[in-house]
């Protein structure tokens, strides 16, 4: 027993050294990256930007990157749109643990379909993946039969991006946290 727990903190500080150091960059660098990942999914998935044309608002994590051997950790900021503009600034960590295996680079948009789940984001504490109200995960082939008329409340989830390899299956705690980057 003790030797799996010291294996999976070896693994654990290991992975942490495999994800890229996240410079320490401005609003305005964010926000310019942000925008442009957020006209790529546009640009590569319709459904994207018509569940984008209804929501209150938009979070984009332009770059996360995640890395793991049994225990795994991921690490990216991003920024909250509304109206088109830049309302704040938030920082996601997550931990896993499971079989799982590589590294990994993606992008993903939280879109919040209303205000109560928009308020969810901004509780105290921060926001827990998992335990947003009626989070949905939309994938290439959900996407493609989601219709806008039938949209349901709360917050839908676009990965895109994905470079590296990672396999697994597990266990994962998702964080999102509002910071103030450098001007």
């Amino acid at each position: 027993m003790k030797k799996t727990i010291h294996f999976a903190l070896l693994t654990l500080c290991c992975s942490m050294l495999l994800i890229p150091k996240v410079h320490a960059e401005t609003a305005r660098e964010l926000r310019v990256r942000s925008e442009k990942a957020l006209h790529h999914l546009y640009s590569n998935n319709r459904k994207a930007r018509e569940i984008g044309d209804k929501a209150v608002a938009v979070l984009v994590f332009p770059s996360v990157y995640k890395a793991g051997f049994m225990v795994g950790a991921q690490t990216g900021n991003g920024v909250l749109f509304r109206n088109g503009k830049a309302v704040g600034y938030y920082n996601t960590t997550a931990a896993s643990y499971g079989l799982q295996a590589g590294i990994q680079k993606f992008s993903y948009a939280l879109f919040f379909m209303d205000e109560h789940s928009l308020h969810y984001l901004n509780r105290s504490g921060g926001f827990e993946v998992g335990g947003a109200p009626s989070l949905v995960v939309a994938d290439e082939g959900f996407s493609s039969s989601l219709s806008t008329t039938t949209l349901q409340k709360g917050i839908y989830a676009f990965f895109f991006g994905q470079k590296g390899l990672m396999a697994g299956l597990g266990l994962q705690g998702t964080k999102i946290s509002q910071y103030t980057p450098s001007e």
